[in-house]
């Protein structure tokens, strides 16, 4: 038996639901499929389908193996890809998950070059500030900010950006501007609350001190961050990418700048347990670069 056949067409009855959808798919007969099936569990030693009227049903064994063998077949695919040669370029779907502010202001507007140099790739990007799970929504690669929680995730840093105090000249003209961390408790600061919270911490010449500012709005999404302090309505920490063309422009401005904020950090994390992909790592150093040059 071909161990990485019989697992492909496992991985396509489980998929498709049913024998005849998988023969379909690999254009073969469906009684060569059922006995693929059958020699593969005899071979394991262990019912992976449950058969019933309603259809077919992966058991607990199943489950388990359908995910390592879809990640073997993935892993073979991609190791023909690159002994091909790279000279071919990128080929495929390319799924990447990232923030939702940071991925419309730093990530698509750059996504034509990337295409271009790969014309057989295509890309589905996900924006979404909460943290998925990899491997179930079949993530390749996803662009995560701050201190990784998990220890277990497989993750490379590739970019760090300064945080600053900001808001904008007209709100500073109404209400003045901080000097020193005690300062911001006369202020209404902007919160949001996925990243530190009402908890500012600034350091100068090896002082520290951390506030815990005060204001009538709290967002959990930098779009709400971002249009909260471009309307006016307080001072907020914010990495400096998030609002990179505001603070080139003037329309927002940086004060306290002999304070430092702890740096935000970029990482491209993968799903645990399975080798980056070729495409994946591409386009992770395409980011790094891009990234360089910002702010």
């Amino acid at each position: 038996m071909d161990r990485l056949a019989a697992m492909e067409t496992f991985v396509y009855v489980v998929e498709t639901g049913s024998f005849s959808a998988a023969a379909r798919r690999l254009n073969i007969g469906q009684p060569a499929v059922s006995k693929t099936i059958a020699q593969l569990e005899a071979r394991l030693a262990v019912r992976l389908l449950l058969r019933s009227t309603r259809g077919l049903t992966p058991t607990e064994a199943g489950l388990a193996f359908f995910e390592r063998a879809k990640r073997a077949i993935e892993e073979a695919d991609e190791a023909d890809n690159e002994a091909r040669g790279a000279a071919n370029g990128l080929t495929g779907n390319l799924r990447i998950c990232a923030a939702v502010t940071f991925g419309r202001m730093h990530i698509v507007p750059h996504l034509g070059p990337f295409l271009e140099q790969n014309p057989e790739l295509t890309i589905d990007l996900m924006l979404d500030d909460r943290n998925v799970n990899l491997v179930e929504e079949g993530i390749d690669v996803a662009l995560r900010m701050g201190t990784l929680s998990d220890s277990n995730l497989t993750a490379r840093k590739i970019a760090e950006c300064r945080r600053v105090l900001l808001g904008t000249p007209a709100y500073f003209e109404q209400h003045g501007e901080p000097a020193c961390p005690a300062d911001l408790s006369q202020h209404q600061a902007v919160i949001y609350t996925l990243a530190g919270g009402a908890l500012w911490p600034f350091k100068k010449a090896g002082e520290e001190q951390t506030v815990t500012v005060n204001g009538r709005i709290r967002v959990s999404a930098a779009e709400g961050l971002r249009e909260a302090v471009l309307a006016h309505q307080g001072v907020t920490m914010a990495s400096a990418w998030m609002f990179a063309p505001e603070l080139a422009s003037g329309v927002v401005r940086e004060v306290m700048t002999e304070w430092t904020l702890p740096i935000q950090e970029l990482w491209a994390v993968f799903p645990t347990g399975r080798m980056a992909s070729a495409k994946a790592r591409a386009f992770v150093e395409y980011v790094q670069k891009l990234m360089a040059g910002v702010a």
